[in-house]
C-alpha cells in the first residue's frame, strides 16, 4: 500500500471502526456514494433511490457522513491522479476480503495486461470503431470495474477516446460490487450501464447509468445501432449485445476477475 490517497482513504474509513462496523461501513459508503452520483443524473430512479440514501444516512451521525464526503474527495484525487481500481485496493487494504468469505477482486497489474490483449492494437481498435461508430464492453463478473478501467486505460493510450467511443455493459451478482463499479466508472467519464444481476441464470434485478452514459445519450445511439431493442425495459435482455466488434474474455474462478481470451469473428469488444 504505497499510494498516499489509498493511505489516506483507509485511515479515514478505520476513524468509523470505533462506533460502526467496518465491513457495514465500506458497504454503506459504496451505495450512498452511489446513489449520489446517479441521482444527479439519472432521475428515473431518484425517489426511491433517495429514500434509501435517508435510510442509510440515519443510522450515522453528522460526523461520519462528513467522513463519507471526505473519502469521495480522496477517491476523486486519487483517480484524477492516475486510472487504477482504487476502491478494490482499499477494499484488501482494509482487509475485508477475510470477512466477504473471500472474496479477492483481480489485481489491477494483472487486469492491464488482459485489457491490452484483449483490446488489440489502435488499428484493431480503429476497425471496431468504424464497422458501427463505437466499441462495445460486456463484463458479466465485473467485481470494482477494475477490467473495465484497464480497458479505458489501453484505448486511451492507443490515442482514442474510450468517452466518446466505448459502452460498457457490466454486471456483477454482489450489489456492493456493483456500487464499487459504477462509482469508479462514474467518476472516470466512461459511458457503461451496470446490472445488479446472476449473468449465468440470467436474472436481473437493478441497473445504474452513469453520467457518461446519459450525457452521451447513449440509450439512443445504441437503439439507433439494433444493439437495444428496448432501452424502456427495467432491465436489459441477456443480448444486449449482440453484434459490432467483440473481444472475450473468461471469468477467472473467484468470478472477481478475468482470465483467458477469445475473439469472436464479428469483432464486438466483450470482456468474458
Amino acid at each position: 500500500m504505497n499510494s498516499p490517497r489509498l493511505k489516506s482513504i483507509v485511515k479515514l474509513f478505520e476513524s468509523c471502526r470505533y462506533k460502526h462496523d467496518l465491513y457495514t461501513v465500506f458497504g454503506d459508503w459504496c451505495e450512498t456514494s452511489a446513489i449520489a452520483l446517479s441521482n444527479a443524473v439519472d432521475l428515473a430512479p431518484a425517489e426511491k433511490r433517495e429514500a434509501r440514501f435517508q435510510e442509510i444516512s440515519g443510522k450515522y451521525g453528522t460526523e461520519t457522513m462528513g467522513t463519507f464526503s471526505k473519502i469521495m474527495g480522496e477517491v476523486v484525487m486519487a483517480l484524477e491522479d492516475r486510472p487504477h481500481d482504487v476502491l478494490g485496493a482499499t477494499f484488501h487494504a482494509l482487509e475485508l476480503h477475510n470477512k466477504a468469505r473471500g472474496q479477492f477482486f483481480t489485481p489491477y497489474p494483472v487486469c492491464q495486461l488482459m485489457a491490452r490483449i484483449v483490446a488489440g492494437s489502435p488499428d484493431d481498435m480503429q476497425k471496431m470503431i468504424a464497422q458501427r461508430g463505437f466499441m462495445l464492453a460486456q463484463e458479466p463478473a465485473a467485481g470494482s470495474g477494475a477490467m473495465i478501467i484497464a480497458l479505458g486505460e489501453a484505448i486511451l493510450d492507443a490515442g482514442i477516446n474510450y468517452q466518446q467511443c466505448l459502452h460498457v455493459t457490466a454486471m456483477d451478482i454482489d450489489p456492493r460490487a456493483v456500487h464499487m463499479a459504477y462509482i469508479q466508472l462514474s467518476l472516470l467519464h466512461i459511458p457503461a450501464t451496470v446490472i445488479v444481476g446472476d449473468s449465468l441464470a440470467m436474472r436481473f434485478s437493478d441497473q445504474w447509468h452513469t453520467l457518461a452514459h446519459v450525457m452521451g445519450g447513449w440509450s439512443t445511439k445504441l437503439r439507433r445501432a439494433g444493439e437495444v431493442a428496448n432501452t424502456n425495459r427495467p432491465m436489459p435482455v441477456p443480448a444486449m449485445v449482440p453484434s459490432a466488434a467483440k473481444v472475450a474474455v473468461a471469468p477467472s474462478p473467484d468470478g472477481l476477475g478475468s482470465a483467458a481470451p477469445a475473439t469472436e469473428k464479428n469483432g464486438q469488444l466483450r470482456l468474458f
